[in-house]
């Protein structure tokens, strides 16, 4: 990676937010490409892609008692500091859920309560009205009852089994000329996401991306696909970080013509074995 210890734009000293301290200006290189995991298996890839400047998407992972959390944001871009808003949406929403569940909330009231959080968080970023950092948010959770997913915008959750039919987990929030119609930020209405829980009859994944991967893998069948075919060989340690590289790896390959994230839980042995069908 490019040493970022001087600004691109003037020389001046880089933050540690990734942008001048002198001239505000947003450093290429910071967070150009990350990769994190977590002890209960899951792992997130995201990538600058090769037609932004910088990376405005941001994810976290994190494990409270038996559920592992997921949050995955996608700063809007015509927005100023988008990168920070969904830097800051994601902390918060991950922040909240091990906090709300920790504490024995219902995964659904703890999303809503992650959400509304983030956007609070990312609102009070703004200094006016014409300076109203934005940014998309996804969310999803993974315990011994099921799996649970909302979000707000346009950045996705999927249902990705080992065997069987996938499935889309959210909604769009998009309306003509799919012009993003709800989103964080001081600009938007205070949002409660549309939450949706699953019981799934057997082993997969729980996807959380971002729309520089949706737009060339739409549907829960083309994103099985690409794991299909790339993570075969992984190591079983190296399942999930292969197949999130695999995906994102694709979206690249097909022109990356946007930011790219992708976040994968694992559903956990035992719940593959004890849970039934159902959804709401």
């Amino acid at each position: 990676m490019t040493d970022i210890s001087s600004c691109v734009a003037c020389g001046g000293t880089v933050a540690p937010d990734g942008r001048c301290w002198d001239c505000g200006a947003p450093q290429p290189a910071f967070r150009s490409h990350l990769e994190i995991t977590t002890g209960s298996g899951a792992a997130g890839v995201s990538d600058r892609g090769l037609r932004r400047g910088v990376n405005a998407d941001a994810m976290a992972s994190a494990t409270t008692g038996s559920w592992t959390i997921g949050v995955v944001c996608d700063g809007v871009s015509m927005s100023p500091r988008a990168d920070r808003a969904a830097q800051v949406a994601a902390e918060v929403g991950a922040a909240t859920l091990v906090t709300r569940l920790g504490a024995g909330a219902l995964p659904e009231v703890a999303l809503a309560e992650a959400t509304v959080r983030a956007g609070r968080a990312v609102a009070a970023l703004a200094t006016s009205v014409h300076d109203a950092p934005a940014c998309t948010y996804v969310a999803g959770v993974v315990g011994p009852a099921g799996l649970w997913a909302g979000g707000v915008g346009d950045s996705r959750a999927y249902w990705l089994p080992d065997t069987g039919t996938g499935m889309a987990l959210t909604e769009d929030d998009a309306g003509e000329h799919e012009m993003l119609s709800a989103w964080l930020g001081a600009d938007a209405d205070e949002v409660t996401p549309r939450v949706r829980s699953f019981r799934p009859p057997g082993a997969g994944r729980l996807l959380l991306c971002t729309d520089g991967l949706s737009r060339y893998l739409p549907d829960a069948e083309s994103l099985r696909a690409v794991l299909r075919r790339h993570t075969r060989s992984a190591a079983p340690g190296d399942a999930q970080v292969a197949a999130a590289r695999a995906l994102v790896g694709h979206a690249l390959a097909a022109g990356g013509q946007d930011n790219v994230t992708a976040l994968l839980i694992p559903t956990p042995t035992a719940f593959a074995r004890q849970a039934g069908p159902s959804s709401s």
